[in-house]
């Protein structure tokens, strides 16, 4: 369930990631959630917002991950890179949904794939809802 902890902890997080992005610094705040229901908040649906990120390393890092891959061990390189293209396919999400003029976002679900060799896909969806 959503509470108010968690419920502040995605609008900071949301506006760290607009700051860092959003090039004219507007603010804009965005409920995001697993749940279907959001406590005390009844919703039209909008529609389905998605985003995603193929990202991969460069050959150097992929050479140091194999040998990290054979003494064991966290692959920091590519969990920074799966943070990464999770945040940037969670921005693209959170795009779409604000041309929708939404105020948040629930079902929000993260998918990943390998697409070819040394490279990852992280797609991001849920459904778009604006307050009534």
């Amino acid at each position: 369930t959503l509470n108010k902890k968690n419920l502040l902890v995605t609008l900071s997080r949301y506006k760290r990631v607009i700051n860092r992005f959003n090039k004219k610094k507007e603010i804009t705040y965005m409920i995001i959630t697993t749940t279907e229901n959001i406590p005390g908040k009844e919703y039209e649906i909008l529609g389905l917002v998605n985003g995603n990120n193929i990202q991969s390393k460069n050959i150097f890092r992929d050479f140091t991950q194999g040998i990290k891959n054979i003494t064991g061990g966290e692959l920091h390189a590519y969990t920074e890179m799966m943070m990464e293209s999770r945040n940037t396919a969670e921005e693209r999400m959170i795009e779409q949904a604000k041309k929708l003029n939404a105020d948040a976002i629930v079902m929000v679900r993260f998918n990943t794939s390998s697409i070819v060799e040394n490279s990852s896909e992280v797609h991001c969806y849920g459904t778009a809802v604006k307050f009534i």
